[in-house]
């Protein structure tokens, strides 16, 4: 069973020598292995259970790193890359060629972020490689936000999770190609688009967030999902459809006196969408692990982090 911990030398020193740790990040936690070492990043594949089509994120610890793992790297990425990292977002660069193509899936282009939490920059600073990872959880399910749900589906897989307490954010980070002076959005997530749009000074008009050969992670149209079904849409009226004592409710500010209390989980009482985003992956893991037909959600506001949330709503009730 992992050990859960705080040693950044143990963690650094299981890294060198090809085995996986689990990484606390600003957005969820990460299953990291050497990304250059092709058995370790093999080592992610399977302890995932996830597919080799579905690239991983390469993480560094200062934008000087880049070139570790991007070549031609254009100026608007650059620029985009110290107005927010560290930070929630991950830049689709092209590759460089010492990153393995299992890394990318076989795309010539790779992602690339430096996480903004301050136990994995310490790890990444002691060490002179890159590290690949993505949400350490199997393959398409609720990602984790803290060092126990880690330990709960990947704790017999994988040695050390290094344990940095919840996550600040709570939903992966926002993927951006960046193609000379065009930016196109591939996952919504922990950084608004409106905030990307200030730093390049025009609106963003591509988007394309879901695919079957995905350039980066959590372009799967089903994705982020528990084992219960979710059904995404007027919580009210659906009510209707199901027993209210086999019913669970995921509501952005609302209680309903049908159901139990206790099956219900409110995301923001003062509807704050960054509040909702950091709890949403709590949200799913507890309404899926009560005994529960079917979770009831809605969409929230669009604004700020909501176009994110409504997204992963939507992948998991695909």
């Amino acid at each position: 069973m992992a050990v859960i911990g705080t040693d950044i030398e143990q963690a650094a020193t299981l890294l060198r020598t090809g085995k996986l740790v689990a990484i606390p990040t600003e957005t969820v936690y990460g299953l990291a292995a050497h990304a250059f070492q092709e058995p370790a990043v093999v080592s992610i594949f399977e302890a995932k259970q996830r597919p080799a089509f579905d690239p991983l994120i390469v993480h560094t610890h200062h934008i000087n790193q880049f070139e570790q793992v991007a070549i031609n790297i254009p100026d608007l990425a650059y620029k985009l890359a110290e107005a927010f990292m560290p930070g929630p977002v991950t830049l689709i660069l092209p590759r460089n060629p010492q990153i393995p193509l299992l890394v990318t899936s076989g795309n010539e282009s790779v992602g690339v972020r430096i996480p903004d939490h301050p136990l994995t920059l310490r790890l990444l600073q002691q060490l002179d490689f890159p590290l690949a990872a993505p949400s350490a959880n199997p393959f398409g399910y609720v990602s984790p936000t803290t060092a126990q749900h880690v330990a709960q589906q990947l704790g017999d897989r994988i040695p050390y999770i290094l344990d940095g307490g919840p996550c600040r954010v709570g939903i992966e980070s926002t993927i951006i190609q960046v193609i000379n002076d065009q930016v196109e959005v591939l996952r919504l997530g922990g950084l608004a688009i409106e905030q990307i749009e200030t730093v390049i000074g025009k609106p963003i008009q591509h988007f394309r967030t879901s695919s079957s050969n995905p350039k980066a992670p959590g372009m799967l149209s089903s994705h982020y999902a528990p084992r219960k079904k979710v059904v995404l849409g007027n919580i009210r009226e659906n009510l209707k459809k199901y027993s209210p004592q086999k019913t669970g409710i995921l509501s952005f500010q609302d209680l309903y006196e049908l159901v139990p209390p206790a099956q219900q989980f409110v995301l923001s009482p003062t509807a704050d969408t960054s509040e909702a985003a950091r709890q949403l992956f709590a949200a799913l893991r507890y309404l899926d692990a009560l005994p529960i037909e079917v979770i009831l959600t809605e969409r929230v506001p669009e604004t700020g982090l909501g176009k994110a949330i409504n997204d992963r709503l939507t992948r998991a009730s695909f």
